[in-house]
């Protein structure tokens, strides 16, 4: 079997190139970081040899190796776990500090992190925001270019699809990313390789236009019904901002944060929430799968919450900090997105997310604020918007779902109708 598992390497090039123009979008003599797994050398390869011939000063490479890092958690002190090295924190400042991109590739075992104690994990999270504060504000501010994109592992296609034989469900999971990424399409004759820059610059298109029309209408507050039993409301923070697909960084570089997306959004008021949410898809956070989850807001906060399967896992992400009883982020994504028409969980949340419409619990992007960017943690705070060391996506988006904006004059308009929009 060959190194893509029966994908061409002409197609994964491409790919590879999409995160280093289109997603990254290197700029000559930038530096770039690139955080991966040692699982994903390949592709890894192909990715440095792009960013170099697309430009790039140097790539710097931050190896990882999620069965490594279920040791360290397995193994450590809370002393360690609750230490970040100065050289670490140094070697973050310093390259976003000096514009460097930073590139993620994800893919990893859904199941690495089963079992850990979540307190574990909830105390390394802690000190790494704590200590790396200046570059995670950096990146939620799109100060600098980021992007995160992902390729397959082999634990994670055989989670996908435990039926098949690893090599079938590495091929078939290639596939799905490339199709997702819009490397690969389905014509008349089969899959066929498509123009991926011309697709992404028609995509982003498309968000802009739905991006522009909701800031025409600057919602004061949305309203979400479907069959399932959800049935909310959440205010927007005054002067929100919708956003989708590319970003400009402070430097004037446009970029893509994710990739794939299909998803417009923005902040909601953390002040201003009531009634339950009920999840459409299950969560996979750390390992842990949250089946058939309910949350009840009141006042802006979570003040119940039930789960079928996981509610440990829930209860660790909504105990992590104040902030993670809040939301801070709406978004909205048609229910016949590319993504969703797979029919498939991707147990990813860079996937699951894009197919359907979501909410997050904890950190805001101050950038879905006019002037947001230069807001103060206090100014942000008053205007509506969560700051906590969580940001974790959950779906809500169903083939029955209602969504209606509200207007400050009471106005109301539907826009999403049968999980679409109207």
């Amino acid at each position: 079997m060959c190194q893509f598992y029966g994908v061409g390497e002409e197609l994964v090039r491409e790919y590879a190139r999409l995160v280093a123009r289109i997603g990254i979008n290197v700029q000559p003599g930038q530096e770039i970081i690139v955080n991966c797994s040692v699982e994903h050398y390949e592709f890894a390869r192909l990715l440095i040899e792009e960013l170099y011939r697309a430009g790039a000063g140097e790539v710097i490479m931050r190896w990882a190796d999620s069965w490594g890092t279920r040791q360290y958690f397995l193994h450590v002190s809370d002393e360690v776990l609750s230490n970040v090295p100065a050289w670490n924190v140094e070697f973050y400042h310093y390259y976003s500090g000096r514009g460097a991109g930073f590139v993620s590739i994800g893919g990893s075992d859904p199941e690495s992190m089963k079992g850990i104690d979540p307190m574990k994990m909830h105390l390394h999270s802690a000190a790494m925001d704590k200590a790396l504060t200046e570059y995670y504000k950096r990146m939620v501010a799109s100060e600098i270019p980021w992007t995160v994109a992902a390729v397959p592992q082999k634990a994670w296609a055989r989670k996908i699809f435990p039926e098949l034989a690893e090599s079938e469900a590495m091929n078939r999971l290639w596939k799905m990313i490339l199709k997702a990424v819009r490397v690969l399409g389905d014509g008349p004759d089969g899959e066929q390789a498509l123009d991926a820059v011309g697709e992404w610059e028609a995509h982003n298109r498309f968000l802009k236009e739905k991006c522009r029309m909701l800031n025409d209408y600057a919602f004061e507050k949305l309203h979400y019904q479907n069959s399932l039993g959800t049935d909310f409301t959440v205010g927007l923070v005054k002067n929100h901002v919708w956003e989708g697909g590319d970003e400009v960084a402070g430097t004037g570089v446009v970029f893509e944060a994710n990739m794939p997306t299909e998803e417009i959004f923005t902040m909601p008021d953390r002040r201003v929430a009531e009634g339950t949410l009920v999840s459409a898809l299950p969560l996979s956070h750390r390992g842990n799968l949250i089946k058939n989850f309910r949350l009840t807001f009141h006042e802006g906060k979570v003040v119940d919450y039930s789960a079928e399967e996981g509610v440990e896992a829930l209860r660790s992400i909504l105990e992590g900090d104040e902030g993670s009883l809040h939301l801070g982020e709406v978004a909205l994504v048609p229910y016949h997105s590319p993504i969703s028409q797979m029919k498939t969980l991707f147990y990813n949340t860079l996937f699951d997310e894009n197919a359907s419409c979501h909410f997050a619990l904890g950190e805001c992007y101050p950038t879905t604020i006019a002037g947001g960017a230069r807001m103060s943690e206090e100014e942000l705070a008053q205007a509506g918007g969560n700051a906590s060391m969580n940001h974790v996506d959950f779906m809500v988006g169903t083939a029955d779902l209602i969504i209606t904006g509200i207007r400050e004059n009471g106005e109301e308009v539907v826009l999403f109708r049968d999980g679409d929009w109207a």
